[in-house]
């Protein structure tokens, strides 16, 4: 099923499971939906079934928003205490959508306690008291942690599912392996068909083929993981440089997010250090996982600047972690969006694209373990093997045959989707937004402007930086005026180049803020005759450092305008 059809299945309002391999851009989807729903003022509310995963969607638990927290059991005297908080059943009954992610690791039993406890606070027998419900995930990932002696149950074993009846979209597009042996490998283990030539493959993994870049080690064990990011800091000369995590708003809430936010409350820092991103911000150009190395630290305000495995510079700034609740902060914390990258846990990984990586699956202990880890990486050349046991990439056989059961229910879905007018199901999105008192829109982005939804834009930051442009300001002009930062806007300008959406004239502000420029270019364009295009670093250093990286933007990108991609 395509990103599109998911979307239109799920602005119906009917109860959907939301599942595909990794890559297969679920969260884009929901964050697409939560976008269009919160244009239309409908409440939803969006979860996860870990700290980590909530950090990474801007949610909360869903123990916290249910009310549940720490219990595992519900007895009739729990229910009746929860349901009379006033907290929890005021979000519970404003709540016209609840999005569930990650629930692969979610216990079928905590499925039927959220149940429980809407039909109760909402004093209705539906599904999820009337709400609908959305989960996300994949259950070839990381499965439920359970207390010891206890039975672990899939969600979908849960009687809550059965009350839910979720249709089924299952993503087939994917966004994240450019490979096709890794791909085979991965849809094997899906299968679970690995055999004898698979172990061979990744036995074959002993380099990463990228250079100037030290990869991200997986490893199963925490122990590990603070042993190899320790021991490398300490063996960088130089003077280390911390910074120190900040909150505000709830205490309790602040610790939740610390103890889930992937940057430490100590972010201890070198030059050379290898570090990872650990959000996503694509104005500046990274998302979660980018890996590089810190280069420098500003001379005005001694932010770190990082160097990606692109060439690219980019200065880091702190940025928030919260909890929201009815579009209030209830807590957040602000931190600098790195962390450590010479390793870290396969758990922590879930979620995350790395550009390299070395994993070691010796001690992997649970299903689900080792496809998370390969599923990391974009090709077999970013991945370079350091351990593998017997059972490292075993999958539940019980998730191989449900898997191939959502699979034909999906189709079936996507089927009967098809076959509808466009009118049918324009119509059951409109009779959903009217139902839940909001008020539908077809795409009219200036009003939902007007709203005041943060995740609706009514025009690109990229054309609001041409119109700028086109008046004559120049970068810094620019940056200050627009309030961004100057990395962001010269990313901005490639972009526009890449799509040929504008001319060299356009850059005569640009190239007359740098005196001399004719003759400078006329010297890097030889060296990008001879070393190519596709990255910034051999031109800087063909050109013996002497240029700064945002000169050697520039002239690419007129490079680029006369010649063409020669890269």
């Amino acid at each position: 099923m395509t990103q599109d059809r998911a979307l239109e299945i799920l602005k119906t309002g009917g109860n959907v499971f939301l599942t595909g391999e990794p890559g297969a851009g679920k969260t884009y989807v929901i964050n697409q939906y939560v976008a269009y729903l919160e244009a239309s003022g409908v409440q939803v509310a969006v979860t996860a079934s870990t700290g980590i995963a909530a950090t990474h969607i801007g949610g909360m638990t869903i123990h916290a928003w249910s009310g549940i927290g720490a219990r595992d059991q519900l007895s009739a005297y729990d229910v009746e205490q929860i349901a009379t908080k006033e907290k929890i059943m005021r979000r519970v009954k404003k709540a016209q959508v609840l999005v569930i992610d990650e629930i692969s690791m979610l216990d079928g039993k905590l499925v039927d306690m959220v149940n429980i406890v809407c039909k109760t606070v909402r004093q209705s027998a539906e599904a999820f008291g009337g709400i609908q419900v959305i989960f996300v995930g994949d259950f070839f990932q990381l499965p439920p942690v359970t207390r010891q002696g206890d039975m672990m149950r899939y969600a979908f074993e849960s009687r809550g599912w059965d009350d839910a009846r979720p249709l089924i979209c299952y993503l087939t597009d994917q966004y994240r392996q450019e490979d096709e042996m890794l791909l085979g490998l991965l849809k094997s283990v899906r299968m679970n068909e690995v055999d004898e030539e698979h172990f061979t493959l990744l036995s074959e993994q002993t380099e990463i083929a990228y250079e100037g870049i030290e990869p991200t080690k997986l490893f199963t064990h925490n122990a590990d993981v603070d042993n190899v990011n320790a021991g490398k800091l300490k063996l960088l000369p130089g003077k280390s440089r911390s910074f120190k995590m900040t909150g505000k708003g709830s205490k309790q809430m602040q610790a939740g997010l610390a103890k889930n936010c992937l940057s430490p409350e100590l972010l201890e820092l070198k030059e050379e250090a290898m570090v990872m991103c650990t959000k996503n911000n694509f104005e500046q150009g990274y998302v979660n996982g980018t890996l590089g190395r810190v280069v420098d630290f500003d001379i005005e305000d001694g932010m770190p600047v990082i160097e990606t495995t692109e060439g690219k510079r980019i200065k880091m700034e702190e940025t928030n972690w919260s909890l929201a609740e009815d579009n209030k902060i209830m807590a957040e914390v602000t931190q600098i969006p790195l962390r450590l990258a010479w390793a870290i846990t396969v758990h922590k990984s879930q979620g995350m694209s790395l550009d390299a990586a070395e994993i070691d699956l010796s001690r992997a202990f649970v299903y689900g373990q080792g496809y998370v880890a390969l599923s990391r990486v974009r090709t077999l050349a970013g991945l370079k093997m350091l351990g593998m046991s017997p059972t490292a990439l075993r999958v539940d056989p019980k998730i191989v045959t449900i898997d191939a059961r959502f699979r034909s229910e999906s189709t079936q879905a996507d089927d009967a989707f098809e076959e509808m007018e466009e009118d049918e199901t324009v119509q059951m999105h409109k009779n959903f937004i009217n139902a839940c008192g909001g008020q539908y829109f077809s795409g009219d982005v200036k009003v939902r402007e007007k709203k005041g939804y943060e995740r609706i834009q009514k025009e690109s930051t990229q054309s609001l930086t041409k119109s700028a442009l086109l008046e004559g300001k120049t970068i810094p002009e620019i940056a200050k005026e627009r309030k961004i930062g100057e990395t962001t806007i010269w990313g901005h300008l490639e972009k526009l180049v890449a799509e040929n959406d504008i001319d060299e004239k356009q850059f005569e502000p640009i190239k007359a803020s740098y005196s001399g420029w004719d003759d400078e270019y006329e010297l890097l364009q030889e060296i990008m005759d001879e070393v190519g295009t596709e990255k910034l670093k051999p031109i800087f250093e063909a050109a013996n450092e002497q240029y700064d990286y945002n000169q050697i933007r520039l002239a690419r990108m007129l490079y680029l305008l006369r010649n063409g991609d020669k890269s």
